[in-house]
């Protein structure tokens, strides 16, 4: 080579001219709390842990569960057991192969290790069995419909079997996966840093070097370094900001229905919400339209329970809850606190948040029921709300494709999502029934007896539907609108 070639590309890749690295850079609304599947219960975990870690399946634009680390799979036996066939060639991050061995190692880790958040999810299953390297047989104890569903999301995350076993409790820090991209660091509330998996099994992908994640609690902030270009990409968008987005030659709004819900927690074991009468006098102060209109500015939904219109679990038999101030302080009376009472609201950062929390302060005022709002960081709220040290607790659920993922684990006796400490034995029964049914008008009528119940129990009030709402630059491309809305990035391009 003519050695002055040579010196203009050794002079080029040291300034970064020959090699230059792509980096997108997402601006998220918290600080993802956990990134080990096992432990993780945030919507903001998930949109980390789908880039780290591959799935047995994943789900296309319309929820159906599709092939990924499994390439197919066949349900046998009068619906009890289900036989995955797996994905040749595959190795995690760290150079160990995936295999049946690691699909049992981590679903028995999902089903019984101490702690774990998707015991619940994976409870009907009896035993997994290795067939072959690269065939698996998911036992359960009776048909069980959600199953593809559950494993397209945290319980079907496959794990390096190697990275737990060395890192125990610690994996969380430093997850390794199959997914595009590889885990490099994390500076707590600053940036998790992630690069492209350069033997991923997907040909071609992932497009980008760099995928960053910073966490902006902030609305404005966040919508600030979108409009900036600090960062590529930014979800939630605020409903007051969309318009501004749209507005922008450079950037773009992407908006579609979501499968989750918002709503409060209220202790059913201490505090003034413990009595019964008193949760059902708050609930009555709620006016769902107007926290729609003015806090949502009309993008979000009023709920009558878990589960949106796009389910067929909702039942349109079933009122969406109007405010009834009469109501309310005849629950008062018979709470026997006919002037009111107070109690306390913990909500996570956030303008929104804070105004939403404002919006129930002001209804609750009207018959005397007085609201402290308690403000304090994501993962703090959630811990929070798993050791049940809260009075009124203000967190939703991102949603599931499969209406059980939206119910089961949140109202069952000791669900580990079940931060009211609630348990009605009649719920349980009905629940775990409509886990063994197949046909969805059955399902549908077994969740509306449970919502019969629970709106009368008031473990939760279900106040609305949020739509996934999504800024990024023009610059931006590939990336596919699921609507459980989870980015997906291994496609996803920087152009021009």
């Amino acid at each position: 080579m003519n050695k002055w070639v040579a010196l203009v590309l050794a002079m080029g890749m040291a300034l970064g001219v020959a090699s230059a690295k792509t980096t997108l850079t997402v601006g998220l609304d918290s600080d993802p709390p956990n990134l080990d599947p096992l432990l993780s219960s945030a919507l903001v975990d998930r949109q980390v842990q789908n880039q780290i870690f591959d799935k047995l399946v994943d789900l296309d634009e319309n929820l159906k569960p599709v092939p990924m680390l499994a390439t197919g799979w066949s349900v046998e036996e009068n619906a009890t057991v289900y036989v995955f066939k797996l994905r040749p060639g595959v190795r995690f991050h760290d150079g160990t192969e995936f295999n049946a061995a690691a699909v049992k190692f981590n679903l028995d880790r999902y089903r019984t290790a101490q702690g774990s958040r998707r015991a619940g999810e994976l409870a009907s299953v009896k035993e997994v069995q290795v067939v072959d390297n690269l065939t698996v047989k998911v036992i359960l104890k009776e048909p069980f419909a959600p199953l593809l569903a559950i494993l397209s999301d945290r319980s079907g995350m496959m794990v390096s079997p190697a990275a737990v076993q060395k890192l125990g409790p610690d994996f969380g820090n430093s997850p390794v996966g199959t997914g595009p991209f590889k885990f490099v660091e994390r500076r707590r509330q600053d940036r998790i840093t992630l690069v492209k998996n350069e033997n991923y099994w997907m040909k071609g992908l992932p497009k980008v070097d760099e995928l960053v994640y910073r966490p902006f609690p902030d609305d404005d902030v966040r919508t600030a370094n979108l409009l900036s270009g600090a960062v590529g990409v930014i979800t939630p968008v605020a409903a007051k900001d969309l318009e501004a987005i749209r507005k922008n030659p450079n950037l773009s709004a992407l908006t579609f229905a979501g499968i989750g819900y918002q709503g409060i927690y209220l202790n059913v074991n201490k505090g003034p919400l413990a009595n019964k009468a008193l949760r059902q006098a708050f609930a009555a102060t709620i006016d769902r339209d107007t926290v729609d209109r003015v806090v949502f500015l009309g993008t979000a939904l009023p709920a009558n329970g878990p589960f949106p219109p796009s389910s067929f679990a909702f039942d349109k038999s079933i009122a969406v809850p109007k405010p009834d101030l009469e109501l309310a302080k005849r629950k008062l009376a018979e709470g026997g606190k006919p002037q009111g009472f107070s109690f306390t609201l913990t909500i996570a950062p956030g303008p929104v948040l804070a105004q939403l929390a404002q919006v129930y302060q002001a209804m609750a005022a009207q018959v005397g029921i007085q609201i402290k709002i308690e403000q304090v960081e994501f993962g703090t709220l959630l811990d929070r709300g798993t050791k049940g040290e809260f009075e009124a607790l203000a967190v939703g659920w991102s949603g599931r494709p499969d209406p059980d993922g939206n119910i089961y684990d949140f109202v069952r006796c000791k669900g580990p999502q079940n931060y009211a400490g609630y348990c009605n034995p009649k719920v349980d029964a009905l629940l775990n029934r409509a886990r063994s049914v197949r046909l969805p008008a059955a399902r549908r009528d077994l969740y509306s007896q449970v919502l019969k119940i629970l709106w009368d129990d008031l473990p939760y009030i279900y106040v609305y539907h949020p739509q996934t709402t999504v800024g990024l630059s023009r610059k931006v491309s590939g990336i596919p609108a699921i609507p459980d809305g989870i980015l997906r990035f291994r496609a996803a391009e920087l152009g021009e």
